[in-house]
C-alpha cells in the first residue's frame, strides 16, 4: 500500500482512506555552490540529501553543483568521493538510507553538473574563479543565473564569505529599468548563528551589509524533520486540541533531547561550544516555538516566522539559578564502558564545559502565562530521545474519593521526534470488574504504521525550501537574536564561575540538580529518558 495512492486503512469499525500526496512544488533551475566542499557535512548530509532530491524527482533537471575548497583535488575526484561516501549510506539503517542500492540514474543526474573550484575562500582570487564556473554552469545546465551559496564552513569564515561575495557582486540582483530582478541569488548559512548575543548581532550587522534578508537561509536540520514539521499541523488542523493548549488546561510542558553519543572527535569543537550554545538557541528552541507558537493567519514563510518572533519576544531572559549545568562523568552507556568527558581526545583535563544543561522557561502572554517549560538535553545519557511531552492539569478528584488518590494520574500528551516518530496520548480509564478502579493507558501513532518510510537524511525538505524561495522553516535575524537574548545571563553567569558543575555518570538521566530543579515549586518530574514510546504491550 502506497501512500502516494489513495488507501484505506480499517481501525476496527471505521475505515479511513488516506488522500494521494500533493507533489511538491518544481524548484527554478539553479546551481549550488558548496563552500567546504571536501568536509564531512558535505559529504554525510548535503549531498545525499541532494541525491534524494535527484531520485524522488524533485531534484531541477537543469542543476549544476560546485565544490568549493582549499584541498587540491580535481572534478573527477572530488565526484567519486562523494559517490564512495553515498555507497557508505545505502543499507546503513542508522542514517535512514534504508535502500538497497544506488539509484545510477539519479546519481548521473547529479553527477553530470559537478565540477570542483580548489582555492582559499578568504582570498579575492578564488571569487573570479568561482565567477568563471558559474557562467560555465549557466551555459552548460542553463541554470539561468540562480545560485545558492551553502556555507558549510567553520563558522568563523560565515562573515569573511560573504564579505568576499560581496565584493565581487557575486550575491547581487540587479534589476531591470521596470524594477524586476531576473534571476536569485540565495546564502545558506549553517549553525552556529553565533557564540552569544553580541556575536550574533555583530554577524547580522555583517551579513547584512552584503545581503537582503529574504536572500539569507540559516539552516537548522531539526526543521527538516517530518515530526518537527507536523506539530503546527497536529495543532491547528484539528479542532480536539487547539481549544485546551493553554494555561487553562496544561501544567507543564517537558522537552527532552537526550543523546546516547559522547563528543567522540569534536573535542575541540566542543571545548569551545558545550551543550547550551550547541542545542539550546537553536534545536530546543525550534521544538518549543513550534508547541508554544500562536496560530497564524496563513502558512507562509512571514506568518509563522512573526508568530516565531513575537514568542521569543514574550519570553524574559533565563534567571540562572533556574539554569542546571552538566559534565558526563565515567559510566556505561548501552551497556559498553563510557569515559568520563574530560579523559575525551582533545579535552581538557580540568574542563568545565558542559555537556548536560536544564533549564526552566516562562514565556509571558495570555495563553501560557504561569505555565513552566522545562528543558533538557544532554550527552551521554541512557537513551536517544527526542520528545515534547504537554501534561495536563489533574482532573477533580471528588468523583474519585474513593479510589487511592495516587491512581488518578494527569494526561500526557507526547509529541515523539526520535527515534520512534509519532504522537502518544495517555489518559485514565476505568478497569474491568465491579470495583472503580482506574488505570493508565496509552493511545499511540507512529508515522512507520501509516506512511512508507523514505531514505531521508533531514536536509531534503530544507534544500528544495531554498531552491524555491520558501523561508517557512528558516531563522530570521530578529529570532536569532531573541534567542541569544533569552539564554545570555546563563551564559554570563556560567563565564563568571558562579554556578558549580554537576558530574552526571554517563548513562543516567542527568545530574540529580536537574530533577531539584524541574521539582522545585510543584513536585514534578522528569519523564524517563529510557522509558518507552511505543505501544505498551
Amino acid at each position: 500500500m502506497s501512500e502516494h495512492d489513495p488507501a484505506e486503512r480499517a481501525h476496527g469499525a471505521q475505515v479511513i482512506t488516506c488522500p494521494p500526496r500533493r507533489q511538491a512544488k518544481p524548484a527554478d533551475p539553479c546551481a549550488m555552490v558548496i563552500f567546504g566542499a571536501s568536509g564531512d557535512l558535505t559529504r554525510r548530509l548535503v549531498v545525499p540529501a541532494l541525491y534524494n532530491l535527484a531520485r524522488t524527482k524533485i531534484l531541477p533537471e537543469n542543476f549544476a553543483l560546485i565544490g568549493v575548497a582549499r584541498a587540491e583535488s580535481t572534478t573527477e575526484s572530488w565526484r567519486q568521493g562523494l559517490y564512495d561516501g553515498l555507497k557508505s549510506f545505502v543499507g546503513n539503517a542508522a542514517t535512514e538510507f534504508d535502500v538497497d542500492s544506488i539509484d545510477e540514474a539519479a546519481w548521473n543526474q547529479l553527477a553530470a553538473g559537478m565540477s570542483y573550484v580548489q582555492g582559499d575562500v578568504t582570498t579575492p582570487e578564488v571569487y573570479e574563479t568561482l565567477r568563471d564556473a558559474l557562467a560555465e554552469a549557466e551555459k552548460a545546465h542553463g541554470t539561468r543565473g540562480n545560485v545558492i551559496f551553502y556555507l558549510a564552513l567553520a563558522d568563523r569564515f560565515f562573515g569573511p564569505v560573504v564579505d568576499e561575495l560581496g565584493k565581487a557582486r557575486i550575491t547581487a540582483e540587479p534589476e531591470d529599468q521596470k524594477g524586476q530582478r531576473h534571476f536569485w541569488r540565495r546564502v545558506v548559512i549553517e549553525k552556529p548563528f553565533g557564540h552569544d548575543l553580541p556575536s550574533a548581532r555583530a554577524l547580522d550587522v555583517r551579513i547584512l551589509h552584503r545581503l537582503r534578508e529574504d536572500q539569507i537561509f540559516r539552516i537548522d536540520h531539526f526543521l527538516g524533520k517530518d515530526p518537527v514539521q507536523s506539530i503546527m499541523a497536529f495543532r491547528f488542523a484539528n479542532g480536539l486540541f487547539e481549544p485546551v493548549w493553554n494555561r487553562d488546561r496544561i501544567d507543564h510542558v517537558q522537552i527532552t533531547v537526550a543523546e546516547t553519543v559522547g563528543v567522540e572527535q569534536r573535542g575541540k569543537f566542543y571545548e569551545a561550544t558545550g551543550a547550551l550554545r550547541d542545542m539550546v538557541p537553536n534545536h530546543v528552541f525550534t521544538l518549543l516555538s513550534m508547541v508554544a507558537m500562536e496560530p497564524p493567519v496563513g502558512f507562509d514563510a512571514a506568518s509563522i516566522r512573526s508568530k516565531k518572533a513575537e514568542l521569543f519576544a514574550a519570553m524574559p531572559a533565563v534567571v540562572p539559578k533556574y539554569a542546571v549545568r552538566g559534565q558526563y562523568g565515567g559510566g556505561t552507556v548501552l551497556g559498553k564502558p563510557a569515559n568520563a568527558y574530560r579523559h575525551e581526545p582533545d579535552v581538557a583535563a580540568d574542563s568545565d564545559v558542559e555537556t548536560f544543561v536544564a533549564m526552566r522557561l516562562e514565556i509571558d502572554n495570555w495563553r501560557w502565562a504561569g505555565v513552566p517549560f522545562f528543558v533538557r538535553t544532554g550527552k551521554h545519557m541512557s537513551a536517544r530521545k527526542t520528545e515534547i511531552a504537554i501534561c495536563f492539569k489533574h482532573a477533580p478528584y471528588a468523583a474519585f474519593q474513593a479510589t487511592p488518590v495516587d491512581s488518578l494520574q494527569p494526561n500526557w500528551l507526547v509529541l515523539n521526534i526520535s527515534p520512534d516518530e509519532g504522537i502518544s496520548l495517555q489518559c485514565e480509564v476505568k478497569r474491568p470488574g465491579p470495583q472503580v478502579d482506574l488505570a493508565t493507558v496509552r493511545m499511540d501513532f507512529r508515522y512507520d504504521d501509516w506512511f512508507p518510510k523514505e531514505p531521508n537524511v533531514g536536509y531534503e525538505t530544507l534544500l528544495h525550501d531554498v531552491m524555491t524561495g520558501d523561508a517557512t522553516l528558516f531563522m530570521r535575524a530578529d529570532m536569532v537574536e531573541q534567542a541569544w537574548r533569552i539564554v545570555q545571563p546563563v551564559l554570563d553567569d556560567w563565564a563568571a564561575g558562579q554556578s558549580e558543575m554537576q558530574v552526571y555518570a554517563s548513562g543516567s538521566d542527568g545530574p540529580q540538580a536537574a530533577d531539584n530543579l524541574i521539582a522545585r515549586d510543584g513536585a514534578r518530574a522528569w519523564r524517563p529518558v529510557d522509558g518507552p514510546t511505543g505501544p505498551k504491550r
